[in-house]
């Protein structure tokens, strides 16, 4: 099965909570939680996506390596300069996703093209 999500006008928390739920399976009666279902979610239009301008500078990403003083942090803003809307979303659909080994079994199946 697969699904389309247009971005175009919408903001990037809906965008990615429609994404998830569909990965997941959970829109079919047929959900089971330990099976990842064989769907494709394709989302177009990334780039046009609404991203508010306060979110834009305010909001950040850690990264954490293991060694004293090696925590990261990276602005949504630099994030979407160096790799584009498209990472900020694949990022925040992946948040969205349970942690277990079937999140990058359904991540995989996300396509998201600017």
């Amino acid at each position: 099965m697969e699904y389309t999500i247009d971005a175009t006008d919408r903001t990037l928390g809906r965008i990615a909570t429609e994404a998830a739920t569909l990965l997941r399976g959970k829109n079919k009666p047929t959900f089971e939680r330990n099976i990842a279902p064989k769907v494709k979610v394709t989302i177009v239009n990334a780039a046009k996506a609404k991203i508010p301008a306060k979110k834009v500078l305010e909001k950040y990403y850690k990264h954490y390596s293991g060694y004293p003083g090696g925590m990261k942090y990276e602005t949504l803003e630099q994030v979407i300069a160096e790799k584009g809307v498209k990472e900020a979303l694949r990022h925040a659909v992946y948040g969205m996703l349970p942690i277990n080994k079937l999140r990058p079994i359904m991540i995989k199946n996300l396509i998201i093209t600017e």
